[in-house]
């Protein structure tokens, strides 16, 4: 599997790839035609699960638009099986690229070896997935996730004593994770539980998938909630279960950001307004906006330039004060 090991081999600005990539339009990069044709993308989306994901959707289609890439776009509505029949179609179809964001992160070595067979490049975006051979796909473009949970983690590190809200010198955590299987589901509880180890105070102590969706995190936290009276803190692995949470929270009498600490990952608009109001405590961003990346990637697979094998995305953290700052010019 991608992981950190790859970031640190890889590690190149992306200003200078974006410079690299641009390069594609000099020579053949239309595909077996010639330089003057269109390039066309088949692009596998996982679903509209969340906030993210929307912006996700969005940022690809308009930069494809953009950058004149013809694109074949399938939601997949968080089917693996949906993905699988998206990405043979496209090879049936014969496009130039295919990019998707695998919903899990095991099943895809026949599929993608398909490809590989048919000389169509994949690139990889947003998830990794687990296969030992890495020639089945050009590169993988999208955010450190083991990264993410550490960041939380080493925040609830820093941040204990308030964490402790029920003052018995042990910090209560529950966690809401992503689709089981999910490359960010996985990679932010390692990260997770990797930094809070610092801490012998702080314990997991109940952990259950919420899909990445905010029903989905309501439902669990309503669960947790009437299973355990002394959840100190909530680490959601993106805004929208956090999102249910704090719905569940205030329907059991609690005040969310207070009487139990919320951190999430994303960094989506609702969840930043829910920062800077106080109801969530720390957020991790995770840029959904990689439509630019993308499709430079694209002009240089298809132009069979040699490309990174990992790029990763840039990304920062909020807290409370930094949301407001940003809020009033977030794109998603």
């Amino acid at each position: 599997m991608l992981k950190r090991t790859l970031i640190a081999a890889s590690a190149i600005s992306l200003s200078a790839f974006a410079l690299t990539a641009c390069g594609s339009d000099d020579d053949g990069g239309g595909g077996a035609e010639g330089s003057d044709d269109k390039i066309t993308m088949g692009f596998a989306q996982v679903g509209a699960e969340s906030g993210w994901r929307t912006a996700n959707t969005i940022s690809i289609q308009e930069e494809a638009e953009a950058q004149g890439i013809e694109l074949k776009f399938t939601d997949a509505q968080g089917k693996q099986e949906n993905q699988i029949s998206a990405i043979r179609s496209y090879i049936q179809q014969k496009v130039d690229v295919i990019a998707f964001s695998p919903v899990v992160e095991t099943g895809w070595d026949a599929v993608l070896q398909e490809a590989k067979a048919a000389g169509i490049p994949v690139i990889l975006t947003d998830r990794a997935v687990d296969s030992e051979d890495t020639s089945l796909y050009e590169t993988f473009l999208g955010s450190d996730f083991v990264l993410e949970g550490e960041r939380a983690g080493e925040w609830l590190v820093e941040n204990a004593g308030e964490a402790d809200t029920n003052g018995d010198g042990t910090i209560n955590v529950i966690q809401l994770e992503g689709t089981t299987g999910a490359a960010p589901a996985i990679d932010r509880a390692e990260g997770f539980a990797t930094a809070i180890a610092a801490d012998p105070s702080i314990e997991v102590t109940a952990s259950q998938t919420g899909d990445f969706t905010r029903d989905g995190g309501k439902q669990v936290m309503e669960a947790f909630l009437q299973a355990d009276d002394t959840i100190d803190v909530v680490y959601a692995h993106n805004d929208d279960m956090g999102l249910g949470a704090i719905e569940a929270i205030e329907a059991a009498g609690l005040e969310p950001g207070k009487d139990i600490k919320i951190i999430t990952v994303d960094a989506v608009k609702d969840g930043m307004q829910a920062l800077a109001d106080g109801k969530i405590n720390f957020i991790v961003e995770c840029n959904p906006l990689l439509g630019p990346q993308l499709m430079e990637l694209a002009k240089a697979v298809v132009a069979g330039e040699e490309v990174e094998p990992r790029i990763v995305t840039e990304e920062t953290t909020f807290t409370q004060e930094q949301a407001k700052e940003a809020l009033p010019d977030r794109q998603y």
